[in-house]
């Protein structure tokens, strides 16, 4: 069978001409340099509509090749050879002779595989894949993401998840510029597709391989929207609202306005939007970007950009908002301005607010397994919180000269929290006898500030490769809380009550982290493939936590007996100098780099309320190594190691008991050691455009030695808990990701297929006794998806998972299944009207532990009509028609094994209006 290897031309969207007449197509091939004839070369005709061969041949010695006998019409012609680059072109074949002339190829060892095209809706060069946005038809009004849906290769979910040539989209550009930040989302939701001029897909290397010319083999795959020239001028946005039509029910309303405006290089593009259906709010993500949460610490790379990691836990009692669960009426408002001068000084300003009033009822059922004893806890939690956050972000980036540039970024995010939980709980054994019962309610007031500045200079040298860049940055966290606990806690024995303790109590906390860095880079060019890197990083680290809780006073009616036992005030400094080496290694088929840090990091820890002082020094290895290998276009194999410590935060080190929970209760190790975690991965990643197909493969595998885990002491009698943060070793996980993705052509449909398996073993310590647990998680997922202009839209997925669950304090297996299945349909009618409907089953299998099978469905519908050229869209929609809206999650972990519920909004609906305007004299010539 014919092995087609190009990637570029299944959208040629020329109409076909078929006649009956007859021609003779011939040519001759020769290589571009030399002028050789190419020998034994395929040369074949594809039909533009489906990419279907239609006739093929070789060429000759002398390189000529003739196709006999072709139906005059439109076809793509192209080219494959082992050693010779395809080629590509759309012609057209008239009644006769068409004589192609001479056709250079190029040596695959000048262009690595690079696919030459003349004319067409796709071309490749390199790494980089380009769709002529104006080749795919869409919507009127439509937006990016609908432009997206449309182009092969390109995947878009309906969860707003990109996917290009198998790989996760992580950032969108506009004309190689961030739009709102690194949020792909806000791009492609808010600018329109006609403004796009060309969508560009590759891999974005990090900002210090595109400075040093030297692959560090950090690249994230990303989308560059390039804007038409007149879209550069003028103005569009998009109004959007839409209200609950009956007024004797709890009314559902949304409210969204878009704007953007360029001229030339300065971009101005603005959004509001505001809600009560759960739109727009912060998820897991956006939390971490808004700085909505203190167990989040912050990492600097060498361009001073700050990443976020989980460090686990909620040690500052703030209460967590899922806005996948629970009620939120939600404001999102921002703006962003960019403008470049000169090609020398550009920059970026983007301020966002963002305001959630919150309400959720929680229900949670807990098994927790403490050798032969089964503890059964059963709790429910009413939360209302109100939260709102001002986040402001600017750069401005300045070239010196040709060879000199400096960077300034700031950053602020001014956060205010305030919120009431109330819950409800007891605990029973496994006779089911009582042992324990709690009411509680929980008062949170808290301030937040965030501050961060970076300073980067680059200076590129006269030799290429030879670079020098210094970057300064210095990042505060300042947290403000005024607390109040009131809590009743009964105790039992044999189910019989025996004492009751109350808590009244103001807890007041005030802690400030700042971090101080400075680093250094130089390169330095070995021959024209290898390089070695310099680096120096010191940073130094203080932060202070003061803790104080007070008990309310019968006497004075005020909180003011301070309780010791509870108030702890601790400071820590952390300092590190981390000197490191690198030796690269650049061509373009293999990058590779081997290199070290050396970290000398020295503790000093004070414990002021107890007068104590923990001092100590650690000397750790950072090694490195990645390895990349692209064997053609959109194919490669890359592996990576990396071994990398991480310090224990403030609120794990300071020495303070928690009492928000009375028998759930966590005090501070100041003890704690670092951690040192080793990480292997090995991935490989292919897509051919032709056949629109991919296929990929991911190996992880992550060890920690001294890992910050937890020992939990537990009392089977009262069945109270105090965890304490330790160090275990002996941790490690792994996770197997496959996925290939076809497409079947004949009935024009997309095929993916997904299985995983992850592996989990964590060592805990309960009652100062170590355990094993191992967590096996393994799934298998399906999608379909088939549309067509204009007339329907079509796609199914169903994913099932195990989850297997053991530990070594008995030989139980803790096993369950759970099953989703999706279902999206859209059928279009005269063109103007559409019925769109999607259709969501969770299925979540019974088990010993939890006797009910729990399966709820959700069924939403849409039905809109257009206008004018679809610039007004009309709809109503109904969401959650069948009322079982919840949400149900079930997990296990450790010696846990649990089921959470909480509420969803259900059954409503609304009736909408959508305005797409844009300055009329930047109307499309039809």
């Amino acid at each position: 069978m014919l092995k087609i290897t190009v990637t570029t031309a299944i959208l040629f969207l020329f109409s076909l001409s078929a006649f009956s007449q007859k021609a003779n197509l011939s040519g001759v091939l020769k290589e571009g340099s030399e002028k050789t004839p190419i020998y034994n070369s395929v040369v074949a005709l594809l039909t533009p509509k489906d990419s279907i061969l239609y006739k093929f041949t070789r060429s000759d010695k002398e390189g000529n090749f003739n196709l006999k006998n072709v139906k005059a019409g439109n076809y793509i012609l192209m080219t494959a050879h082992s050693q010779y680059a395809d080629y590509v072109d759309a012609i057209t074949v008239e009644e006769g002779e068409k004589k192609m002339g001479t056709i250079a190829l190029i040596s695959k060892i000048n262009a690595l595989r690079e696919v030459i095209i003349k004319t067409g809706s796709i071309k490749i060069k390199g790494d980089t894949t380009s769709y002529r946005a104006s080749d795919f038809k869409v919507d009127a009004n439509a937006n990016v993401e609908e432009l997206l849906k449309k182009l092969p290769g390109i995947q878009v979910d309906k969860n707003g998840t990109i996917k290009a040539m198998g790989e996760t989209v992580e950032k969108v550009l506009v004309d190689g510029e961030e739009f709102f930040g690194d949020d792909p989302g806000m791009a492609v939701k808010n600018l329109r597709a006609d403004a796009v001029k060309e969508v560009q897909v590759f891999n974005k290397k990090s900002d210090q391989a595109e400075f040093t010319g030297i692959d560090d083999g950090d690249t994230k795959k990303t989308i560059n929207l390039k804007l038409k020239e007149d879209k550069k001028k003028g103005y569009f946005g998009k109004v959007d609202a839409a209200n609950g039509p009956l007024a004797n029910m709890d009314s559902r309303y949304n409210s969204n306005l878009m704007f953007s405006s360029f001229k030339g290089k300065r971009k101005l593009s603005a959004f509001l939007l505001n809600g009560n259906t759960g739109q727009d709010g912060l998820d897991w993500q956006d939390s971490e970007k808004f700085g909505a949460r203190d167990d989040i610490s912050m990492n600097m790379d060498d361009d001073g950009n700050v990443s976020y990691e989980w460090t686990g836990g909620n040690t500052d009692e703030e209460p967590y908002v899922d806005t996948q669960n629970g009620f939120i009426k939600n404001t999102n408002a921002g703006l962003q301005y960019s403008n470049k001068w000169n090609d020398k000084q550009t920059l970026n300003l983007s301020p966002k607010y963002n305001k959630q009033i919150y309400t959720n009822n929680n229900s949670r059922i807990t098994q927790t397994q403490v050798g032969d004893t089964q503890l059964n806890n059963t709790t429910s939690t009413v939360s209302n919180v109100n939260r709102s956050n001002f986040k402001l972000n600017a750069t401005y980036d300045v070239k010196l000269d040709s060879v000199n540039s400096i960077k300034f970024t700031a950053k602020t995010n001014f956060y205010d929290t305030e919120s009431d939980e109330f819950t409800n709980g007891s605990t029973t054994g496994g006779d089911g006898l009582l042992k324990n019962k709690q009411e509680k309610t929980f008062i949170t007031k808290s301030d937040k500030e965030s501050l961060f500045a970076s300073v980067l200079f680059k200076h590129k040298f006269t030799k290429a490769r030879r670079t020098f860049s210094a970057n300064g940055s210095w990042n505060t966290l300042n947290t403000d809380a005024n607390n109040f606990l009131k809590s009743s806690n009964e105790s039992y024995e044999g189910g019989v009550f025996s004492s009751r303790d109350d808590v009244d109590q103001n807890k007041i906390g005030e802690k400030t982290n700042q971090n101080l860095a400075v680093n250094v880079n130089y390169t330095e060019p070995i021959g024209k493939k290898f390089a070695l890197q310099f680096a120096y990083q010191i940073t130094h680290n203080t932060g202070e936590s003061n803790y104080l809780t007070y008990d309310y006073s019968d006497v004075t009616g005020k909180y003011d007996v301070i309780v010791d036992s509870l108030s702890n005030q601790f400071k820590q400094t952390i300092t590190t100098n981390k000197p490191n080496i690198k030796l690269s290694y650049n061509a373009k088929k293999i990058n590779y780099s081997l290199g070290s840090g050396f970290g000398f990091t020295s503790f000093d820890l004070q414990d002021q309320t107890l007068n104590k002082e923990y001092k100590r020094s650690y000397t750790n290895f950072f090694p490195t190594a990645n390895f990349s290998y692209k064997y053609k276009s959109n194919s490669n194999l890359r592996f990576n190691y990396q071994g990398a410590t991480k310090q224990p935060t403030i609120d794990q080190l300071q020495p303070l008991r928690n009492n928000q929970d009375f028998f759930n209760q966590t005090l501070g190790n100041p003890d704690l050691k670092q951690s040192f975690t080793n990480s292997i991965s090995i991935s490989h990643n292919s897509y051919s455009i032709l056949t629109e197909s991919h296929f990929y493969q991911n190996i992880f595998f992550r060890t920690t030695s001294n890992l910050i885990s937890y020992n939990k002491d537990i009392d089977p009698e009262s069945a109270k808990t105090i965890t304490t943060p330790i160090n275990t070793n002996g941790n490690f996980s792994g996770n197997f990701y496959f996925g290939y993705g076809f497409k079947v052509k004949k009935i024009d449909l997309q095929v993916n297929l997904n299985p995983s398996v992850s592996y989990n073993k964590s060592v805990l310590s309960i009652n100062s006794k170590i355990n094993n647990s191992s967590t096996l998680n393994s799934g298998f997922s399906i999608y379909l998806n088939k549309s067509k202009d204009k007339k329907y839209e079509f796609s199914l997925s169903n994913r099932f998972s195990n989850n297997r669950n053991s530990t070594s304090q008995n030989d139980e297996v803790k096993s369950f299944n759970t099953n989703n299945l999706d279902l999206n349909i859209g059928v279009y009618f005269r063109e103007k009207w559409k019925l769109s409907t999607d259709y969501n089953l969770n299925s979540r299998q019974k088990t010993t532990d939890f006797q009910t099978n729990l399966t709820n469905q959700l069924w939403n519908a849409r039905l809109q009509r257009t206008f004018k050229n679809d610039e007004f869209t009309a709809y109503i929609l109904v969401r959650d028609i069948l009322n079982q809206n919840v949400g149900i999650n079930r997990y296990v972990y450790e010696n846990i094994i649990g089921e959470e519920r909480n509420d969803r909004l259900k059954r409503y609906a609304m009736i909408g209006f959508t305005w797409n305007f844009k300055n009329k004299g930047e109307k499309e010539k039809q």
